[in-house]
């Protein structure tokens, strides 16, 4: 038995990275190429930059591909052991058929674990890095852009010493709007500013129209009006906008830590929160394609490899489909964490029957 699964594995992992290197490279053909050269023609990049943009945009690009080799791979591997009769003189030595695909499932689990961890620690890297360089060397971004959502840390032997955040950054007006402030002791809150706006002027944030409040025990104390006050932050615009991350750019990690700080200001998190649960979801569909892919290649006609390419196509865009469906609905209906695995819990069903299909044939 050891040396069966030695032989489906061997199959599995050169399709998976055929699919890899294949879907790479649409995407790549599709998207990648065609940025890069609007970069290099509108803002003169130079090579390296575009070197580094290629590598920066790879992991990212690697990791919709995961889910889409695993299709690949379950389609073509099984398609030709079913076509060469190799399934039935397998059966017919008393394996069953889920004893057969056992190998391709560990396989399905452990790509969709290395694909979490990827999304986790890699992606998100190489997504900053990405951004940097075109906006800081090829873009040439002098002044800072207006951005939605900043928000400051000053983190002090591990404990948070103070919170800033700002609803809004308007670059015209080097202006924060809809500013809080919040200062801790010993890990807990003791006092919050909240202003309508803070000005650059002068080198310094100039906090305008605000209340402060006195915290104590949880319940608030004493409360002061004030109408200009320093903010006490050495940052100048350019550098606090450097220090804000997009999603994209974001762990799991620091988006929880966003969703919580923006729920305490009453911003709506929807988007975070669909962000963050795809961070698992996406990955995930590493192992969900293989439930589907192996019993669909043991079909009549799947020992073809166009035709496995071709229905790979097909049911991924139908996944991603019913990705965006539920996103739709995670933003207007039923709660993010539901929404957003409706797909995976879809695909796990369709899986689930085909295989108990073929078990019976």
């Amino acid at each position: 038995m050891r040396i069966l699964d030695r032989y489906i594995l061997k199959e599995i992992l050169v399709a998976f990275l055929f699919g890899i290197f294949a879907f790479s490279a649409v995407f790549i053909g599709s998207g990648t190429l065609f940025r890069i050269a609007q970069y290099v023609t509108q803002y003169g990049a130079s090579f390296s930059s575009v070197i580094r943009l290629f590598i920066y945009s790879m992991p990212a690009i690697m990791l919709w591909t995961f889910p889409m080799s695993m299709l690949l791979a379950s389609l073509l591997v099984f398609g030709k052991l079913s076509g060469a009769s190799e399934i039935t003189a397998m059966k017919s030595c008393g394996i069953s058929l889920y004893r057969i695909m056992r190998p391709i499932i560990v396989m399905g689990i452990v790509v969709s674990i290395f694909a979490i961890a990827f999304n986790e620690y890699v992606v998100p890297w190489a997504n900053q890095a990405y951004a940097d360089v075109v906006n800081y060397e090829i873009k040439n971004s002098a002044s800072p852009q207006s951005r939605e959502h900043i928000i400051l840390k000053e983190i002090k032997d591990g404990n948070i010493q103070r919170l800033i955040y700002a609803r809004r950054y308007d670059a015209e007006k080097n202006r924060m709007e809809w500013v809080s402030m919040q200062d801790f002791e010993d890990g807990k809150l003791v006092r919050v500013e909240n202003a309508d706006y803070a000005d650059w002027t002068n080198n310094e944030w100039l906090l305008h129209n605000g209340v402060i409040y006195s915290i104590a025990d949880g319940e608030m104390s004493h409360t002061m009006h004030f109408d200009t006050q320093k903010l006490p932050i050495q940052e100048s615009p350019d550098n606090i906008i450097r220090e804000q991350k997009k999603p994209e750019e974001m762990t799991m990690k620091e988006l929880g830590a966003q969703i919580k700080i923006m729920r305490g200001q009453y911003v709506d998190t929807t988007d975070l929160e669909i962000e963050l649960y795809q961070r698992i979801t996406v990955p995930m569909a590493s192992f969900i394609f293989t439930l589907i892919g192996a019993p669909l290649g043991l079909q009549p006609n799947r020992n073809s490899s166009s035709i496995g390419f071709g229905l790979s196509i097909i049911i991924i865009f139908i996944y991603y489909t019913l990705m965006t469906i539920a996103g739709v609905v995670g933003r207007v209906g039923i709660p993010p964490a539901y929404a957003v695995w409706l797909p995976n819990l879809i695909g796990a069903a369709i899986g689930r029957y085909l295989i108990r299909k073929a078990g019976r044939i």
